[in-house]
């Protein structure tokens, strides 16, 4: 497939519209899908703690300083997308005592933090990626909110006022022994040189206390949703990959993330397919660069990942569902949806199935924008939408 690219970029965003009151996603035939928790503030990530707590992440994009053109083409993509919502910074814990799938009680868990995402729980620390710094919360079983300052473990890149993509994610190894943080590249490509992307495009590995902070694996566009495959304990990622090459380049993908690996960006794609936009090539690098995994439809904007062990979904068990959050570089939609991939022996087995669907309207507007996916405690699925400020629950029709 030949790469294609113009003067001016195709820009085709579906317009955030939110849901009407009795409208929901459309799940496979033997599932409900029931509205978990409303009236956030841009949920963008789901973290499950031991007690059956669900943390909601809510932030989102700032407006880009600067950036001639394609900032401002940013800023408009990003408006129009429902994507400037102004970040809430905080983290809302939602406690659902019984497991029926009701909400028995919500609360503010951490707040004026940073662009927050990622959350992990780890020998009595509750981890929180900031986009410029991962900290941490000693953390009481229970608790209904975060006491004390967070401590800062890891400072990460980032560049004020045009720090590209900024969602930072949290992976804990299945040990205990190491966390691993991905970190977003500045720009689609380089565009602003290399310097500014200094340990950017990768995934770090370092300690529980900060120490030892290391480039994993490089390479990696955007980075985002990263989970340990659980019969592998291998480490697994969705990477959306770069723009304006057209409606079908690049794929976004998941792959397993092999240390000291190197996966190409920006000098080239899918292994070894150099990108003739970049300047200056590297073809040392090029030479080393890794094929992904699994291809997941360009533009698709594949950003939550979980795999799943529950019960509830038994026909599920054992593979991947990913939140696609859906195009705005392709002149027909593509995404807007979560999707899911068999796996066997640690790797996938099978073809992309749509799973939860009807985020666009018959007029192609955004009603919602899935983002992180998880389970609860019961094994129901929940998915984090950020258009319809919504965390939606799907559960089999004969459970509660």
């Amino acid at each position: 497939m030949e790469p294609q690219s113009g003067a001016l970029p195709t820009v085709n965003t579906a317009r955030a519209v939110g849901w009407p009151d009795d409208a929901a996603p459309t799940a496979p035939e033997g599932f409900t899908v029931s509205r978990y928790a409303e009236n956030l503030h841009h949920p963008r990530w789901l973290y499950l703690l031991p007690n059956g707590d669900v943390l909601v992440a809510e932030s989102s994009s700032l407006p880009q300083r600067g950036g001639g053109i394609m900032g401002w083409i940013r800023n408009s993509v990003q408006r129009h997308a429902g994507a400037l919502a102004g970040s809430a910074d905080r983290i809302t814990l939602l406690r659902d005592t019984d497991g029926d799938g009701d909400v028995d009680a919500r609360t503010v868990f951490a707040e004026n933090l940073n662009q927050p995402i990622g959350m992990a729980l780890l020998d009595g620390y509750l981890y929180i990626a900031n986009t410029d710094a991962v900290v941490r919360f000693a953390y009481t079983p229970g608790a209904v909110r975060l006491m004390g300052e967070g401590e800062t473990v890891l400072e990460l890149p980032y560049r004020e006022g045009n720090n590209g993509h900024w969602t930072r994610t949290l992976a804990v190894s299945p040990d205990g022994t190491k966390l691993y943080v991905a970190v977003g590249s500045a720009s689609n490509i380089g565009d602003d040189g290399m310097d500014v992307e200094e340990g950017r495009a990768a995934v770090w590995e370092f300690n529980p206390d900060g120490g030892g902070a290391r480039v994993f694996a490089s390479g990696l566009r955007n980075p985002v949703g990263m989970e340990f495959e659980p019969e592998s304990g291998v480490l697994w990622v969705a990477v959306n990959e770069r723009d304006m090459l057209g409606d079908n380049l690049v794929p976004d993908y998941m792959t397993s993330v092999r240390d000291g690996a190197f996966y190409g960006w920006p000098y080239s794609y899918f292994g070894q397919n150099v990108d003739a936009r970049v300047e200056p090539q590297r073809p040392d690098l090029v030479a080393r660069a890794l094929a992904p995994d699994y291809a997941l439809g360009a533009h698709t904007a594949s950003l939550g990942l979980h795999f799943y062990t529950g019960e509830a979904l038994p026909a599920y068990r054992g593979g991947v569902f990913i939140g696609q959050h859906g195009s705005w570089n392709r002149s027909v939609h593509a995404g807007y949806k979560v999707v899911f991939v068999p796996f066997e022996a640690g790797a996938p087995a099978g073809e992309v199935q749509d799973f939860l669907t009807g985020f666009l309207n018959a007029q192609g507007q955004a009603q919602g924008r899935p983002v992180g996916v998880a389970s609860d405690r019961t094994g129901a699925l929940l998915v984090a939408d950020d258009v319809g400020n919504i965390i939606w629950r799907v559960a089999p029709e004969t459970a509660n």
